[in-house]
């Protein structure tokens, strides 16, 4: 056999590989979202467990999320305002500000924080669990972790992500307002002038619809690749390395489906 054909013939193996890797990643996270759909529909969630994960990414993340939204806010102020000068009208900076924010800026970075916070979390807890072997108790005791584990952090997610960014979106609204009062001498009227000129309804359902797909995807993702966590404490670093970068190329894929799928 020619060295050639040796290497078309490992090449082909590779690919082969990766695809089936990937098609098990597709399996197990169907498999979770349905274990979970089903817990959900049977009232099998422990409530304490939910509340505490409310608590744990919802509460805890507001800061964070509150200070992302503020600069992003001011940042766009500030860009647009400069780009702006001696060329458009100041009172479009209202738009540009307020539609940057709500349909991109505070849905995508309030995930983004949200897969360094909580899901680098989720992935390296359930990881330790799975190394130290008390997955494994749990299912000697007859207890499903999925149900135990992942349905409260998934339903949690739903519900503190479309809150995190209508947070984070009016932060960055009013910090952007100031901003551009500050840098360019536009009011507080004529910011919101232009605000409103431009503002569709559905702007902010389209916000709020993007929360919730980032809600549901950063948990899935984080809780399945903390059950395949393996190879002791090294693993779990490396898995939820590989989690994070997963949730946000997973983040960026989402958004950049949501205008031609939504707002055609």
């Amino acid at each position: 056999m020619t060295g050639s054909s040796i290497y078309a013939r490992r090449s082909v193996q590779a690919v082969g590989r990766r695809w089936e890797e990937w098609a098990g990643h597709a399996g197990q996270l169907a498999q979770l979202v349905w274990a979970t759909l089903i817990a959900l529909l049977r009232l099998q969630i422990s409530f304490r467990e939910f509340v505490r994960q409310m608590y744990v990414m919802g509460v805890q993340s507001i800061p964070i999320v509150l200070i992302t939204g503020l600069l992003s806010g001011i940042v766009t102020s500030q860009q647009g305002g400069y780009q702006f000068t001696s060329t458009i009208p100041l009172y479009v900076l209202g738009s540009v500000t307020v539609t940057s924010i709500v349909l991109e800026l505070g849905p995508v970075l309030t995930a983004v924080v949200l897969v360094g916070r909580v899901g680098a979390r989720i992935t390296a807890e359930l990881g330790t669990m799975v190394v130290s072997e008390q997955i494994d108790a749990y299912h000697s005791l007859g207890r499903d972790p999925v149900v135990v584990l992942g349905a409260p952090r998934i339903l949690a997610g739903l519900l503190v992500t479309p809150m995190l960014v209508g947070m984070a979106i009016v932060v960055g609204t009013f910090s952007g307002m100031v901003a551009a009062e500050l840098s360019t001498g536009l009011s507080y009227e004529t910011f919101f002038y232009g605000a409103r000129l431009f503002w569709h309804s559905w702007d902010l359902v389209y916000a709020l619809m993007k929360a919730l797909v980032f809600g549901f995807a950063i948990p899935v993702i984080a809780i399945h690749m903390g059950f395949r966590t393996s190879g002791g404490a090294a693993g779990v670093g490396r898995t939820t390395t590989a989690s994070v970068m997963f949730q946000t190329l997973t983040v960026l894929i989402l958004d950049a489906l949501f205008p031609p799928l939504f707002l055609q």
